[in-house]
């Protein structure tokens, strides 16, 4: 079964300075540079506050997290803000959560904490959601 992957620009309203990048299906050799290059054009817009929605991708491999560990360097080092939205392992009904797949990677390679995460876009979003503090370089 294919996955269709997408990466789409959130909503502006009542978000800042939040740049919301969703990120649907499966993100993989093939699909990783698509998030990669919509962060760059993100970034090279003058955007230095990113959401990263991954609440809705069912996959990811190796090259996804790099994707992900790149952008947080990218965003360090221009002093702009990274924010990640991760379901937790499962929701009410018992079953894995859509997208805890990517929580439970980041979680198995130890990379989960270096990532301020959030359950949704409008808390991390929040004026007064805090970052978190930067324990590790990456």
């Amino acid at each position: 079964m294919a996955v269709a992957f997408e990466v789409t620009d959130g909503e502006q309203d009542g978000q800042g300075d939040w740049a919301v990048l969703r990120v649907s299906g499966e993100m993989d050799l093939v699909t990783s540079p698509v998030l990669r290059q919509r962060v760059h054009e993100a970034v090279a817009d003058g955007r230095r506050s990113l959401v990263l929605d991954l609440s809705a991708v069912v996959f990811c491999d190796s090259s996804g997290v790099g994707v992900l560990v790149a952008t947080r360097r990218l965003m360090r080092s221009c002093r702009g803000r990274l924010r990640l939205i991760l379901p937790a392992d499962g929701h009410a009904g018992g079953g894995p959560a859509e997208g805890a797949h990517v929580n439970r990677v980041l979680a198995a390679l130890g990379v989960r904490r270096l990532f301020d995460v959030h359950p949704d876009v409008p808390s991390a979003v929040a004026p007064d959601a805090d970052d978190r503090a930067d324990p590790l370089s990456a």
